[in-house]
């Protein structure tokens, strides 16, 4: 049984923490109230975090009065995580000191700064999701380089539509850089730029398929465990680092 000892220190974890909650309780999990009483007591008691708390947390004492809000709201697991996601993305944000986080958003709004410094602070932030909502740590990870790739493409002129799905992004993209497996004959660069790709087409349909489960024939949902999510986000987080950097590397003599 969880216990209050298992409350982490920094205020972000708590959030973090608070969030998952939530979450578990409205997509068929548990979770002890006791410890989402405790954390709402202490972040209703801080104006500063108050203002920023979701709706329903300033106004749900506790897990149970919670779920008949969210059962009515929302029909599916998909759509609650969705919703209770967005809500606590802007106290995330304050606290984490980013500007914005991966999501629906314009792609130059997601990286604070377009470097191997701004992937990492994207990268960090869905590492901290990893535990407490792996499908939603993986969105991170799928969303960052679709931000990546589109930034690539039209800092080159290259044109992308709307309905282009993460492998095709990427295909575009490594082909501009000149890292498209492809366009190599050393069979070990070749290699590594094939396995890149292929880890890439799979973080593109993870989440789709994870989703397309729910419902399909009575089956219960297939979830992601943590460290599914930790294998998507790392990926993610060193592909996007390997693109951003040979980006900028090929940029500096154009600039200069």
């Amino acid at each position: 049984m969880n216990d209050l000892a298992d409350i982490p220190e920094t205020t972000f974890e708590k959030v973090v923490m608070m969030e998952g909650m939530l979450i578990s309780r409205a997509t068929g999990g548990t979770a002890d109230s006791r410890i989402y009483q405790h954390l709402r007591r202490e972040f209703m008691a801080d104006p500063a975090i108050r203002d920023l708390l979701p709706m329903f947390v300033r106004t749900y004492h506790n897990l149970d009065a919670f779920w008949p809000y969210i059962k009515r709201e929302a029909g599916s697991y998909a759509e609650r995580r969705e919703i209770i996601s967005l809500a606590f993305t802007p106290l995330l944000d304050h606290l984490g000191g980013a500007s914005a986080m991966p999501g629906d958003k314009g792609t130059s709004e997601v990286l604070g700064s377009f470097d191997s410094a701004g992937v990492h602070v994207v990268w960090t932030k869905a590492l901290e999701r990893r535990m407490t909502d792996p499908e939603g740590a993986i969105t991170v990870a799928r969303t960052l380089l679709e931000t990546v790739t589109k930034r690539i493409l039209d800092e080159t002129g290259q044109g992308y539509s709307d309905k282009d799905d993460l492998p095709k992004l990427y295909a575009n993209a490594v082909t501009v850089l000149n890292l498209a497996p492809n366009q190599h004959s050393e069979e070990p660069i070749k290699a590594i730029l094939g396995g890149a790709m292929n880890l890439v087409n799979g973080i593109g349909t993870l989440r789709n398929r994870l989703s397309d489960s729910h419902g399909r024939g009575g089956k219960l949902p297939v979830r992601p465990s943590p460290r599914h999510a930790s294998l998507a986000v790392n990926t993610a987080g060193a592909v996007a680092t390997f693109l951003v950097e040979t980006y900028l590397e090929k940029k500096e003599p154009i600039d200069e």
